[in-house]
């Protein structure tokens, strides 16, 4: 029996304004949106989507056993995220479904942004740009008078997790001079960077904890209340990970009452639910998920995606595929 030569079906869910996608996928493969409908995407799925085998889910759609439910006949899942904490990882396993992620697209712009909100947090830039534009430095004086900024340079900056994003952020941190260690599941080998098996004594070094790491039962909340007053009232925390790896309500709590310095967040625990103490505070930076919204991190996920599609549909290892456990 000869195969079809037709270009293979792919099922795409995107958010109708995340189109940076369309024009590639389909010029290699047919293409089933679900965004295009208006029935419910389990509806969709099972009028639409029994015989796909590859899906490529654009956002962070929950991919649950329910969800899976619809798509008896698939094998590939594309995230194009790095964290897949949206995903079953143990009910595509039971599936035999393969995970994608994002790999390393995102991760130079990721920790750009980090290094950007650690600089604002400590020299009080947006909270500097509020004073000029409200009319206050002329009315009351220079800005300094009343909220002093602190030094990056020669900064003790524990990271958690030392992945590529990780790497990236110590290494735009030496030239300033920071001190830099880290904590992750295991210590890495070559790496000159001080090793905490414990995010407790991690912040107890430090002055500021930078957050990367993957969100899964072991780290959600790895930053509580206690970790916090272990790095005490001076000390900054920077999240560009998720916003589950720290216990929000108790951070809130800890910055209004000067349990710790400030705070940089880029990610929050019921997105895009931001908790209103945070608005008012002049020790906070907070950015709306976008640490890796730039035209080159699009088009590098893009590329990884792409290239995972044409390496499962030639029967060739995919480019960066998930443990399942």
């Amino acid at each position: 029996m000869v195969e079809s030569l037709d270009p293979p079906l792919v099922l795409v869910h995107r958010p109708p304004s995340l189109d940076y996608f369309d024009e590639l996928l389909s010029r290699n493969f047919q293409v089933l949106n679900t965004h295009v409908s208006s029935d419910p995407i389990p509806i969709f799925l099972s009028r639409h989507a029994a015989s796909v085998r590859a899906f490529v889910n654009i956002g962070r759609l929950t991919i649950d056993a329910e969800l899976l439910s619809h798509l008896p006949s698939l094998q590939l899942l594309i995230c194009t995220s790095v964290g897949v904490d949206h995903v079953d990882l143990a009910e595509c396993k039971r599936r035999g479904v393969s995970v994608t992620n994002a790999g390393d697209a995102f991760s130079e712009d990721a920790a750009d942004c980090a290094v950007g909100l650690l600089i604002s947090v400590l020299r009080r830039i947006p909270a500097a740009d509020r004073y000029v534009r409200s009319g206050n430095w002329a009315k009351f004086g220079a800005f300094h008078c009343f909220q002093l900024g602190s030094k990056v340079s020669g900064k003790r900056v524990g990271i958690v997790g030392l992945g590529s994003i990780g790497s990236f952020i110590a290494k735009r941190l030496e030239p300033f001079g920071c001190i830099i260690s880290y904590n992750s599941r295991s210590q890495k080998q070559s790496i000159p960077y001080m090793y905490y098996s414990d995010v407790l004594s991690l912040a107890a070094n430090n002055d500021v904890l930078m957050l990367c790491c993957s969100l899964n039962e072991q780290t959600r909340h790895i930053v509580n209340r206690e970790v916090m007053e272990s790095l005490g009232k001076d000390g900054v925390i920077i999240n560009v990970g998720r916003g589950g790896l720290i216990d929000e309500k108790e951070m809130v709590k800890c910055l209004v009452q000067g349990v710790i310095g400030g705070a940089g967040l880029d990610v929050f625990e019921n997105e895009p639910e931001v908790p209103e103490e945070l608005l008012g505070l002049d020790n906070v930076v907070l950015t709306p998920h976008a640490a890796v919204a730039t035209p080159g991190s699009l088009n590098n996920v893009t590329e990884i995606a792409l290239a995972n599609l044409k390496a499962f549909f030639s029967n060739q290892p995919l480019v960066s595929p998930v443990q399942l456990g």
